[in-house]
């Protein structure tokens, strides 16, 4: 989607992300994709030039989710060591922060495109191997049939009780 990078515009197309996220079931996935995505803006809104206009794109392939903002500014994105109280400079931390990997495609005098990626399978736990022999605080207990009693019947003034037996 192209669109000139204002403030109202950023939380209009961070609406949009989040709904297609939702539409793919990957909700898991909205919170750091919209981060990313406002970040990416935002830096389209503060340093790109000639203009603010910009494409956003998010792409779905297996197991991963790549946005992208391409804007027409040739000049790379710098990330910043930003000191505690200075209010912006953390937009590219934060995105590597959150981000399974991210990074700069340069477009000569297009422009640039900066993206990054979500994984969007969780990842698997580690399985424990199984231990060839058994550890020294199970327990074995060995299951023998019983032998089969000769049955009586009973007689009419006699009640028994019958459960049945798991085996």
């Amino acid at each position: 989607m192209e669109l000139q990078a204002a403030p109202a515009r950023i939380g209009q197309v961070r609406r949009i992300v989040s709904a297609q996220l939702r539409y793919w079931h990957l909700d898991p996935l909205i919170d750091p994709a919209a981060l990313g995505v406002t970040e990416l803006l935002t830096n389209v809104h503060r340093h790109a030039q000639p203009d603010k206009t910009c494409t956003v794109e998010i792409e779905l392939l297996l197991d991963r989710l790549t946005v992208s903002v391409h804007d027409h500014d040739p000049r790379p994105p710098r990330v910043c060591a930003a000191e505690p109280y200075d209010t912006g400079g953390r937009g590219l931390a934060l995105i590597e922060a959150v981000s399974d990997d991210w990074g700069v495609r340069q477009e000569g005098e297009e422009g640039k495109t900066v993206w990054f990626a979500l994984p969007t399978a969780a990842p698997q736990p580690a399985v424990e191997p199984v231990p060839k022999t058994a550890p020294e605080t199970s327990t074995v207990v060995a299951l023998t049939p019983r032998p089969e009693r000769e049955r009586s019947k009973p007689d009419k003034h006699s009640r028994t009780a019958r459960s049945a037996a798991v085996g």
